[in-house]
């Protein structure tokens, strides 16, 4: 339970930020797998729904636009959602202030698991079912708490930079394996712990990713379920933590709440 509380807390350190990366990055690869499967599309995929903006309007299919710009908003929302609950929380000094997104992701995905199906027939203005939009919210979410808690570093909903940095370190490695005997002042050092982390997030969503295919596959939409009870089990610890400050926040709003005067 220590460990678990560890991992959302308010107070951040490198390697909590890790381990709560690569755990977020299994999460992220097994629902974009698995919504592949069944959407047809990769709904982390931002840089993909903004060509396919472009494509749209160069093409004049409408359709296509509307489809991105639906799943570009409702990921951009996500984000949003995070960063308001991430600074609300700050705000009153709660432990919570990151597992209060992971519990809105959590409660989110409990329904979609337990009744995915039939929200793939809710149409919306996007021209795109309901569950298009419920994950791409759902990974503008993620990606922002993993951003918020690793100050930008750490990023799991989209592996692009993930991958990027691991070809510059490993470039940084070659470099310097042929250049360490030249002065100090020219060695360019690789760094393995960002080697390593980089390395660590792609090989965890690529294991998310199979996991969720398979799971999808052959359990169908409730196989989400697990993966909202791992969330849940990162929130809850601290929002424990909290109790005592939520129901003296609630008192304070009570008593500060205009009493009714009687006539």
């Amino acid at each position: 339970m220590r460990r678990l509380r560890l991992l959302t807390n308010r107070h951040r350190a490198p390697s909590t930020n890790a381990v709560l990366g690569l755990l977020l990055a299994f999460n992220a690869g097994a629902v974009n797998a698995g919504g592949f499967l069944v959407l047809h599309m990769y709904t982390s995929h931002m840089t993909g729904f903004a060509s396919q903006v472009a494509d749209g309007l160069v093409l004049g299919n409408m359709t296509l636009v509307l489809n991105a710009f639906g799943a570009i908003l409702a990921f951009t929302v996500g984000a949003a959602s995070c960063a308001v609950l991430v600074n609300w929380s700050r705000r009153h000094r709660l432990h919570s202030v990151y597992a209060l997104p992971l519990l809105l992701e959590a409660g989110l995905m409990f329904p979609f698991g337990l009744a995915g199906a039939i929200t793939l027939t809710w149409s919306t203005p996007f021209a795109v079912p309901l569950t298009v939009l419920l994950l791409s919210f759902i990974m503008g979410l993620q990606n922002a708490v993993a951003s918020k808690t690793s100050g930008g570093s750490v990023r799991t909903t989209h592996m692009t930079g993930n991958i990027t940095d691991l070809g510059m370190e490993l470039g940084k490695s070659l470099y310097w394996a042929r250049s360490r005997h030249a002065p100090s002042r020219v060695q360019v050092q690789h760094s393995r712990r960002r080697m390593g982390i980089a390395g660590g997030l792609v090989a965890m969503f690529v294991l998310g990713g199979i996991t969720g295919a398979l799971g999808f596959k052959h359990v169908g939409f409730v196989f989400v379920v697990p993966l909202a009870a791992l969330l849940l089990g990162l929130s809850v610890p601290p929002l424990l933590r909290d109790l005592p400050r939520a129901r003296a926040l609630l008192d304070r709003a009570h008593a500060a709440a205009p009493r009714e005067t009687k006539r």
